[in-house]
């Protein structure tokens, strides 16, 4: 792991890292965010909220301008930022940056199975697995490993809530601004899945949020989302938060609390409203979490 960058920041500090992934099979590119906290001697190592970008994003997007680090500051969380694919591999994927929705930019967090993808789309593995062992590797004293959150929007939102419900008490708390709640529906995800994934509609549940809390059977979970009532993309049945809301009604495990904020569209002017309270939420759970 190489550190590339280094940024004083609300007092704390943004570092970016490149390394070479298993799960990709070739180099990433991924930042972190340390409170001040984190440098002080005697303090709590700070717990860690991962979080996942939307299309056409890099790890670089939400941290210029989501702001959540002011956040993080305040509540001694450090927070982490993959990319949102492999890049850089070579030889290169056919048709790989042809479209901004697939490809390059446009992982949906799957572990992709159809020939032309399986060997380097698996950012789901290594967002839950080597990126995690990575850190706990490279920065052991740095951060409190075993207290984990993760969030994202758009597409990454629903790679948050995916990774969460697919892998009951890995992270203490989900949370997601205008996710793709029902890729298996939306046009977005019919493209995604039959590309990552093959035909087989049957192999796509696996990833799709509506399913897996359906089939929830892990300890309680609490999911916050909030979505702008403005944006484009839920106009275009992108986002489809209903069937999200449908499918918790029918399950004692999952309590979502879905917000829809008047006026607010898809953009970062959305984030920067409410990025406070989903890094408070976060906060509050990760504090439960050390006091058992």
């Amino acid at each position: 792991m190489k550190q590339t960058a280094s940024y004083k920041c609300f007092g704390g500090e943004v570092r970016t890292y490149t390394h070479a992934a298993e799960t990709t099979r070739c180099a990433m590119t991924f930042s972190v965010y340390l409170p001040p906290a984190a440098s002080e001697a005697g303090r709590a190592r700070p717990p860690v909220i991962y979080y996942l970008s939307g299309l056409t994003c890099t790890d670089q997007n939400a941290l210029t301008k989501a702001g959540l680090q002011a956040h993080a500051a305040a509540r001694n969380v450090a927070l982490v930022f993959p990319d949102t694919s492999p890049r850089g591999y070579s030889p290169a994927i056919e048709n790989d940056s042809t479209s901004w929705d697939f490809g390059l930019g446009a992982s949906f967090y799957v572990r992709a199975t159809t020939e032309r993808w399986r060997d380097h789309y698996n950012m789901y593995d290594y967002v839950v697995s080597e990126l995690p062992a990575l850190l706990e590797r490279e920065l052991p004293d740095a951060l409190d490993h075993k207290r984990r959150s993760i969030m994202g929007h758009s597409m990454g939102g629903h790679g948050a809530l995916v990774c969460a419900l697919k892998n009951p008490g890995r992270y203490v708390s989900v949370s997601a601004f205008a996710p793709v709640c029902n890729p298996v529906n939306c046009p977005w995800g019919v493209k995604a899945f039959t590309g990552y994934l093959g035909a087989d509609t049957s192999a796509w549940r696996a990833w799709d949020a509506c399913e897996l809390v359906r089939a929830y059977a892990g300890p309680p979970v609490s999911v916050l989302v909030d979505q702008g009532t403005a944006d484009s993309f839920l106009a275009q049945k992108q986002l489809l938060p209903d069937a999200l809301v449908e499918a918790a009604k029918h399950s004692k495990l999952v309590s979502l609390h879905l917000r829809f904020q008047g006026g607010y569209d898809h953009s970062y002017y959305f984030m920067l409203t409410f990025g406070r309270d989903h890094v408070d939420f976060h906060a509050d759970a990760l504090e439960r979490a050390a006091r058992l």
